[in-house]
């Protein structure tokens, strides 16, 4: 690990602040957000009227949290939107087209419970030139390369894919075929082909190999489709015959949403590495850069899935579900049992690469019954007492074996991979 590894988080009193999380967790070349609730920072309560005040109320939060460490909204390289009713996804349209009059970040929409019973959260990603590391190379004035290809579905309101430094991040994909602009009929397996062949047709128009993919996010209508999914994705990953040899996948996150826009089964988003960087950075040989996956016996290990994907400067890890590696069962007991098993689990990934809990900067929790999050925190502040890395708490009607809880996470890693930064 190196000396170097230090998260930069912060707040503002210009948006809400909680406890268990920063408003804005940065490292390296991006920063990392905590997802907004529209809840107004001078009441701590959110704010009245429909669902076009409260997503006014969450860019609102977004933009002074950005203002509170020098970026601006068309800093966003990512946004992701939580709705508590698909039907809502318009009206939350027409406010976000007033934040974002021009440019157009990537973009994933999902229906799903929300904290404190709200109709929409929304959360971001930043590209953060300056970095965080002192004498860094390359840090200053990078710039964001965002593309459409008209090979998948191309909308107004997100790019397909954006770029910045060492990573590509990629827009959610639906089972959306690009030449009639409908959702492909013929089941759970032919939306998933649909989808996987989205990413990989606009990783195609930026010349990046599908096996430079380091993170899926998977959102499903209904977890029992998931061995329909799972046969498919078998097909798609590994791709190439180096990661054939190697046996390398992505990591990976499985989400039951409670719903999907265009009535799909099934929507798809990627991170992927981007060897080449952004200028003004250097041009360097897409493998002279390389991703480092890693699995450790101590958590665990899934044959769809690594553990942990390093590249660059960050580490993406899959979701943890409250199982023994030991036993390869659920932990018995509740949810403080089971979230004590899922943040066990990450801390022995996390250390396996010789990192440590303080190197993360972001934590996404999935808790089938928002109202256990008390107990989750009770829990979560024993591994996470600064309260350092930004987070997303969202609700979810099932998740995979049964579990109340899943976590993944985000970790920063300050030495690289190869060629490593000195």
């Amino acid at each position: 690990m190196s000396e170097y590894n230090a998260v930069s988080a912060t707040n503002t009193k210009n948006a809400p602040k909680f406890d268990q999380s920063s408003q804005s967790a940065a490292f390296s070349h991006y920063n990392n957000l905590s997802a907004q609730l529209p809840i107004d920072p001078a009441t701590g309560k959110l704010v009245e009227g429909g669902i076009k005040a409260q997503a006014e109320q969450n860019f609102k939060n977004i933009e002074a949290v950005l203002e509170s460490v020098g970026h601006v909204m068309s800093d966003i390289v990512r946004i992701s939107v939580f709705v508590k009713d698909i039907q809502d996804v318009d009206a939350v349209d027409e406010v976000y087209k007033t934040f974002f009059p021009t440019y157009v970040p990537a973009r994933t929409t999902v229906a799903a419970a929300l904290p404190m019973d709200a109709l929409v959260q929304v959360e971001a990603l930043v590209s953060h030139g300056e970095g965080t590391i002192p004498d860094a190379p390359q840090a200053g004035d990078l710039i964001k390369l965002s593309n459409n290809t008209s090979a998948a579905p191309v909308s107004n309101l997100s790019s397909q894919t954006v770029a910045f430094s060492h990573y590509n991040n990629i827009t959610a994909q639906l089972p959306i075929d690009p030449a009639t602009g409908r959702i492909v009929t013929g089941g759970i397996k032919a939306e998933t082909v649909q989808s996987l062949k989205n990413i990989k047709a606009i990783l195609s128009g930026i010349d990046v190999p599908f096996d430079d993919i380091v993170k899926i996010n998977i959102f499903v209508k209904d977890l029992k489709d998931m061995d329909a999914v799972n046969e498919v994705y078998s097909t798609f990953f590994p791709d190439s015959s180096i990661a054939r040899t190697v046996g390398y996948v992505p990591a990976r996150t499985v989400i039951q949403a409670e719903d999907l826009q265009m009535g799909a089964s099934v929507q798809i988003e990627a991170v992927v590495s981007h060897g080449d960087g952004t200028p003004p950075q250097a041009i360097e040989d897409r493998h002279g850069i390389v991703i480092k996956a890693h699995n450790t016996e101590n958590a665990p290990v899934d044959s769809l899935s690594t553990q942990t994907v390093a590249f660059s400067h960050y580490n993406h890890l899959s979701a943890q579900l409250p199982i023994d590696p030991a036993t390869g069962k659920l932990v018995e007991g509740g949810i403080k049992e089971q979230t004590q098993q899922v943040l066990t689990n990450i801390k022995a990934v996390i250390e396996s690469v010789d990192h440590v809990m303080e190197d993360m900067v972001k934590v996404n929790i999935f808790v089938k019954d928002l109202a256990d999050m008390d107990a989750v925190n009770e829990v979560y502040a024993t591994f996470f007492p600064e309260g350092t890395p930004a987070r997303r708490v969202v609700g979810v009607s099932a998740l995979q074996e049964d579990a109340l809880i899943q976590i993944d996470a985000i970790a920063g890693n300050a030495e690289g991979t190869p060629p490593e930064f000195k």
